[in-house]
């Protein structure tokens, strides 16, 4: 409950933010301003998780590695908002749908099955994904998925409420300094 209160309350805060990035979305592309995709959550079941819209109306729905031309599918203010994590702010739908926490591995795309099988054998899924986790502060997107998978169960066995508040601090310093930023 406690962290469905939280993405409430953040939500009203950063409404200002919802805002101005929904115009920006508007004015660049148009409708809609949100992105949803089938994830992977808690013990392999699936929801749609919400993000602002980084990229053009025309993206083939693949990760973003996978595009041949991925600069060209994505908007001006695309970069802008992934560099700074803007994209991320519409997850707390997600986490007051219960579908989410704000700390936990990071939801796979339905179609990572790689990632997924992994996770499986190292009791990871078991784990609710969240926007940040161990494995997205030491590394993020520069990291294999293997070394990914390493450091989830490694916060599998460590989660604790100071252990989510320290993961919680290094992810503003990392997203202040875009560190782990691939696209």
């Amino acid at each position: 409950m406690f962290n469905r209160f939280l993405a409430f309350i953040l939500i009203i805060i950063f409404s200002p933010i919802f805002l101005i990035v929904s115009i920006a979305i508007l004015l660049e592309d148009g409708f809609p301003v949100f992105f949803t995709q089938k994830r992977i959550g808690i013990n392999y079941s699936f929801f749609n998780i919400y993000k602002f819209r980084s990229m053009k109306i025309n993206t083939p729905n693949i990760a973003t590695h996978l595009l041949e031309k991925p600069d060209y599918y994505l908007l001006k203010i695309g970069k802008y908002i992934r560099k700074t994590s803007l994209d991320e702010i519409p997850n707390l739908i997600n986490i007051i749908k219960g579908e989410m926490n704000f700390v936990g591995p990071r939801p796979a795309l339905y179609n990572q099955d790689d990632l997924m099988k992994l996770r499986i054998e190292a009791g990871v899924h078991k784990l609710k994904p969240g926007i940040t986790g161990w494995a997205q502060i030491n590394g993020r997107d520069e990291i294999s998925i293997e070394a990914k998978v390493t450091l989830e169960k490694e916060y599998l066995f460590r989660k604790s409420f100071q252990f989510d508040c320290y993961i919680i601090f290094k992810t503003f310093t990392n997203v202040l300094f875009s560190k782990g930023v691939s696209h």
